[in-house]
């Protein structure tokens, strides 16, 4: 079994995008047709759900989407930067340009119409529980992708299928591991494709007289960024060379999730192609493996 898994990251989802973009190149192939399975968390929810539906979207056109349309997603009025007080009394973004490409880019399609498989993180705020979402869920891909992207403090919590549901980054911003738990062991290569790894420091000396109001937007960050750490420590511990790894640190563009600046979406295409140069053999090894 060949499976993908996107971790979440907001418009930094272009990095992914970009590196699924040349796997497909190299290879000749849409990733649907490369994969047995494919998970995804928040953005990657997103992009898994572009890949999976009837008449699937190329790589390529998924990363223009984040380019053309990212920053319609993460944009605010005067007023809703007034009324939520910057994202501190309320979330920092309306969900209608969200919603508004989703459904222009999935259209109709459900969760049952995905081929191959598909697995998406969101998590119930009312069960308290995290759950997972399949093909036998009822749920239309617009539907489960604005759900799993619903990050706590820039989206309002989406009411699908009888749930209030939440970004999945709460408890698998990467996905990685959920998705080797769907495999029952019949794994070839498990491929994870992070979104950037942070580095932007949180000093002591900064930090150590924070309450909550100053905590509320890094420790999001945090959680995403140690979750998705611990993933990729136990997969390859677990998987050793069948566990693919792809991530770059942002040593140039914002770990922030919503940084739409057109100086910044092109610092995030300049980091897919350094990740993409720095890991040119092994790329060149994983579409070998992929084609067979």
């Amino acid at each position: 079994m060949r499976v993908l898994s996107i971790d979440g990251g907001g418009i930094r989802g272009l990095i992914p995008a970009r590196v699924l973009a040349e796997i497909e190149r190299r290879c000749g192939r849409r990733a649907g047709e490369l994969f047995d399975l494919v998970a995804g968390t928040s953005t990657g929810a997103i992009i898994a759900c572009a890949l999976t539906r009837p008449e699937p979207l190329a790589a390529e056109r998924i990363a223009r989407i984040y380019l053309e349309e990212g920053p319609v997603i993460f944009d605010r009025t005067l007023l809703k930067r007034i009324t939520s007080a910057d994202g501190y009394l309320d979330e920092r973004y309306d969900a209608d340009g969200l919603v508004a490409s989703l459904r222009r880019h999935l259209g109709a399609a459900r969760l049952a119409d995905a081929d191959p498989a598909i697995l998406l993180t969101v998590y119930d705020i009312e069960r308290r529980r995290a759950r997972l979402l399949r093909r036998s869920d009822d749920l239309s891909m617009v539907e489960a992708a604005h759900a799993s992207s619903a990050a706590p403090s820039y989206f309002e919590p989406v009411r699908a299928g009888g749930a209030t549901l939440v970004d999945g980054g709460v408890f698998a911003a990467n996905p990685a591991m959920c998705a080797y738990a769907e495999t029952d062991g019949d794994l070839d290569v498990l491929v994870s494709l992070g979104t950037g790894e942070h580095t932007r420091p949180l000093p002591y000396e900064q930090v150590r007289g924070w309450g909550r109001l100053e905590w509320v937007r890094p420790v999001l960050d945090v959680v995403f960024d140690g979750t998705a750490d611990a993933v990729d420590l136990q997969l390859d511990a677990l998987l050793g060379a069948r566990y693919v790894r792809l991530q770059t640190p942002l040593d140039e563009a914002s770990d922030d999730l919503d940084d739409v600046t057109p100086e910044n979406l092109a610092a995030l295409e300049r980091e897919a192609e350094r990740l993409i140069a720095a890991r040119d053999d092994e790329i060149d090894r994983l579409c070998e493996v992929l084609t067979r």
